[in-house]
């Protein structure tokens, strides 16, 4: 093989494997192209999402706020209650004492 054959078997392996290359690349573009029925589709999925997302906020911010009439109430029934058991104690202490003193008075008599 002389050179100017070598310099032609060249050119032709080189021009093969452009034509490949641009061919693959042709594929590939064609292949993973977005249609118009797709970009629809995304940008209803994407509205979806952020009508998704809205809706957590807003249930969380409701757990929020329900947590904290909850707590409120908690804290009250809590105070209530202290207030009854205070009430409670004060009254079998009084009724200690009035035993006592029926009982003294029954004994003196």
């Amino acid at each position: 093989m002389n050179r100017t054959e070598f310099i032609i078997v060249t050119a032709i392996i080189l021009f093969v494997a452009f034509s490949l290359g641009w061919f693959a690349s042709w594929l590939v573009h064609r292949l993973t192209r977005v249609s118009q029925s797709e970009i629809g589709e995304l940008d209803k999925m994407a509205q979806s999402l952020h009508e998704a997302e809205e809706a957590r906020d807003e249930a969380i911010s409701y757990v929020h706020a329900r947590e904290a009439e909850l707590k409120n109430q908690l804290a009250q029934t809590e105070a209530e209650l202290r207030a009854a058991m205070d009430g409670l104690r004060d009254a079998r202490h009084e009724a200690e004492e009035l035993r006592g003193y029926i009982e003294r008075m029954n004994q003196g008599t």
